[in-house]
């Protein structure tokens, strides 16, 4: 996907969890996000998009790990919370669509481009936090397109989990296979004991446990915003195990 559709879609995912988050009331739990309630989730994204925006729009090249307190400044009252968000949304998409191509700013994820990183790391944020505002307003989890999901699922496999941080390990090494039924997106991630690797499958891979499902199912399954019971696994299933133990995603 290129980083105008990224935009577009984190305005869309910004407009769900509004709706989404007005519906369910402040006070109403979240149960994607254990101790959370839809106060801290909405104050959470809101101050996520502040801290981007002045990333990008600054630009700062330097690694900026901050408490989201010293972003944000006051945070709004309840009245306000879904004015203030909206505000913060519209600033980000502004700061992102007004971007040179050529940015150069800090960054943590492999991308293209800082600006791609961006862009993209933003949509799926705030769309998985769409689906958190979803799931405290008690309403059924709207489907992604399958072109935007596996792009979700392409950042968690080849970006996410192959951080030399991650909790993902596995001695002996172990292949798992994660491949769309609605989309030509298909991955090999080998699991080692001192790390991840992704990379594309071929129709040929075999692996000791391959996933398979429509790339929304995937994309909610493997952010840990969905039951795995919907999607077909052979093989081993306690690699799909492993991972969803390790890959744990609960603040993205």
């Amino acid at each position: 996907m290129e980083f105008t559709e990224h935009i577009d879609a984190l305005r869309s995912a910004g407009s769900r969890l509004s709706a989404a988050a007005a519906g369910a009331g402040p006070d109403a739990a979240v149960p994607s996000c254990p101790g959370w309630v839809v106060r801290d989730l909405v104050r959470h994204q809101g101050g996520i998009h502040r801290w981007a925006a002045s990333i990008v729009g600054t630009p700062r090249t330097e690694e900026w790990r901050v408490d989201l307190d010293e972003v944000v400044g006051t945070w709004p009252d309840d009245a306000d919370l879904i004015g203030w968000f909206g505000e913060g949304l519209d600033a980000l998409v502004k700061v992102l669509s007004a971007a040179d191509p050529d940015l150069a700013c800090w960054t943590f994820l492999a991308a293209p481009s800082p600006l791609a990183m961006w862009a993209r790391r933003q949509a799926h944020e705030t769309s998985v936090h769409g689906v958190d505002a979803e799931l405290a307003a008690r309403r059924a989890v709207a489907p992604f397109p399958a072109r935007f999901a596996a792009d979700g699922v392409a950042e968690l496999l080849e970006c996410f989990i192959t951080r030399p941080a991650g909790r993902l390990r596995s001695d002996p090494a172990r292949l798992l296979r994660v491949r769309c039924t609605d989309a030509p997106d298909d991955w090999l991630v080998t699991i080692g004991p001192d790390g991840v690797a992704t990379v594309s499958a071929e129709a040929s891979t075999g692996a000791d446990c391959v996933v398979a499902g429509c790339a929304h199912d995937l994309y909610l399954v493997l952010w840990s915003r969905g039951s795995a019971s919907g999607l077909s696994v052979d093989g081993d299933s306690g690699i799909l195990d492993l991972f969803l133990d390790r890959v744990n995603v609960r603040w993205s």
